[in-house]
C-alpha cells in the first residue's frame, strides 16, 4: 500500500509508480481528495486513476502535460457536467504552464462544437478559479 490512498487495496507495480510519478508532477491534490472520497465505495478506485490515465496516457510521448491539460478542459467544457473534474485539469493546466488566456479560449471554443450553455457553464468555473487565485495571491 502507498500512503497517498491508505485504502486495502495493494497499489504497487511499475505503471502505478509511473503514474504516481507523473500525478505529482500535474498537481494531484484535487485528484487525491476525490479518490479519498471514494476509496471506501470502490477501494480500487485510486489504482485505477494512477495506472491508466498517468501511468498509461499522460506518460506518454507526444504532448507535454500542458497541451494535454488543455485537450482535458475542451473535453470536460463539450462533455458538461465534469465541474470537480474541470476544475482539477484548469488548475493543472495554470500549473503547467498554460496562460489564462489559453485557457479561456479552449472554453470559448467550446462553444461551437458542444454549444453555449456548456461553454458558458464551464466559463463560469474558470471565472470563479482565476479570481479565488488572484485573491489569493493578493493575499500573499
Amino acid at each position: 500500500m502507498t500512503d497517498e490512498f491508505p485504502g486495502k487495496v495493494e497499489m504497487s507495480s511499475e505503471k502505478y509508480d509511473r503514474g504516481m510519478k507523473k500525478f505529482r508532477e500535474i498537481d494531484g491534490k484535487g485528484g487525491l481528495r476525490a479518490v479519498e472520497y471514494l476509496e471506501d465505495m470502490v477501494p480500487e478506485i485510486g489504482r485505477y486513476l494512477i495506472e491508466y490515465p498517468f501511468g498509461d496516457i499522460y506518460s506518454r510521448p507526444g504532448l507535454d502535460i500542458r497541451t494535454r491539460e488543455l485537450a482535458a478542459i475542451a473535453a470536460m467544457a463539450a462533455m458538461g457536467g465534469c465541474d470537480p473534474q474541470l476544475r482539477v485539469h484548469i488548475h493543472a493546466a495554470l500549473n503547467n504552464g498554460a496562460t489564462r488566456q489559453e485557457v479561456i479560449e479552449v472554453v470559448l471554443q467550446m462553444s461551437v462544437y458542444a454549444g453555449f450553455p456548456k461553454a458558458i457553464n464551464a466559463l463560469y468555473t474558470v471565472k470563479d478559479i482565476l479570481d479565488k487565485r488572484d485573491s489569493k495571491e493578493k493575499e500573499e
